[in-house]
């Protein structure tokens, strides 16, 4: 499970209530459990994923309590960019030729991460 997902709280823009996301639920954005899917009429501004980066951050540094946590950017990072490119090769159904070029890296960079999080 990533941390993303086990973490996520979401405000719903309507009405200001915290939505908690479920970890057995779908990808957010596809209509993860408890959290609706952004439409025209719910969106939040285009501070949307800073938003939500922030929450999670915050609700991961408050279920650690007292205990630090080690290396937390190098989690953070590594969760968001695997589900970044996995998400930007679902889109591209599969062609790393084209989701090198929409995430603007080469192939060969974008290979070498699709291994590190074994992707393949």
């Amino acid at each position: 499970m990533d941390l993303l997902a086990r973490y996520a709280k979401v405000v719903d823009p309507s009405n200001g209530r915290r939505l908690q996301a479920s970890p057995e639920g779908e990808r957010y954005g596809q209509g993860f459990s408890g959290i609706r899917t952004l439409t025209k009429e719910n969106s939040c501004s285009g501070t949307c994923l800073h938003q939500f980066v922030s929450q999670v951050t915050r609700q991961y540094l408050d279920d650690m309590g007292n205990t630090p946590p080690d290396n937390l950017h190098a989690v953070i990072t590594g969760e968001v960019e695997k589900a970044l490119i996995s998400t930007v090769l679902d889109h591209t159904g599969n062609n790393q030729s084209r989701a090198a070029e929409i995430l603007g890296m080469t192939r060969t960079t974008l290979r070498s991460r699709i291994r590190r999080f074994e992707l393949d």
